[in-house]
């Protein structure tokens, strides 16, 4: 049945639409991870005009709603739940698992060696000739939606005995046992409008605008562990600080 939502409030009609879908995403008409039906089906079944249907899809993206895939459509995501959790960006843990609206599948990881350059010397605060380089790929399904590129000084990995060979310990020390082992940790918010992947087939979803969190992690020394970089698609993004006066 054709809703015609047009005469409510004296409100931008923007508003109301957006008013009446989040009503529909909150009663489960719409649930998690389904999609939303094509804009001239919902904006038929709204009564309203494509221009502000749009507007309101829009404002339902900005609140982390709904995410927009292009060539998709939009999706209903659970960023409203994964974030009750109270996750915080100050607290030193992974940031990508609180800047990522999405859950992950699966996360593979890789790396190679690599000779010390200005760049690593800089970022690690060390004159490492060798480096470890690993890459991280966050998938959803068949989706690579997260990607992060870590420099570690070869001192580093011999120092706290790493088996770079064995992925699944490489993995979780990459991803919990260095946070667990780091004094404190150093986060910087750029953002980037390319990811490039030199040794894995695809693409980062929305590569072309990502944040990029720059992290430097500290034991008690006063050089890195290690040296991160997370690229978070902005349509994935929920960047949230707690500011206390």
């Amino acid at each position: 049945m054709k809703k015609d939502i047009t005469n409510k409030l004296k409100r931008p009609l923007y508003v109301n639409v957006y008013d009446e879908l989040l009503l529909q995403i909150t009663k489960g008409e719409y649930p998690v991870d389904s999609r939303l039906p094509s804009e001239p089906d919902l904006a038929k079944e709204l009564g309203v005009s494509r221009s502000t249907l749009r507007q309101a899809l829009a404002l339902l993206q900005d609140d982390g709603l709904i995410r927009n895939i292009k060539g998709k459509g939009s999706f209903v995501i659970d960023s409203f739940n994964k974030h009750q959790a109270n996750l915080q960006l100050e607290k030193l843990s992974n940031p990508i698992h609180k800047c990522h609206i999405s859950t992950f599948d699966q996360i593979d990881v890789q790396y190679y060696m690599d000779v010390g350059t200005e760049y690593t010397k800089q970022v690690l605060k060390t004159d490492s000739s060798r480096v470890v380089a690993v890459e991280r790929f966050y998938s959803r399904g068949n989706d690579l939606v997260g990607y992060a590129f870590t420099f570690i000084a070869m001192e580093t990995v011999e120092d706290l005995s790493l088996d770079l060979d064995n992925k699944e310990l490489l993995l979780d020390f990459m991803e919990n046992q260095a946070y667990v082992d780091a004094a404190h940790g150093e986060i910087e918010i750029k953002f980037s409008q390319t990811v490039n992947i030199a040794n894995r087939k695809g693409n980062v979803f929305g590569r072309n605008n990502c944040f990029l969190l720059l992290e430097s992690l500290y034991s008690k020394a006063d050089y890195p562990i290690m040296f991160n970089k997370y690229y978070v698609p902005q349509q994935f993004a929920n960047i949230k600080l707690n500011v206390f006066k």
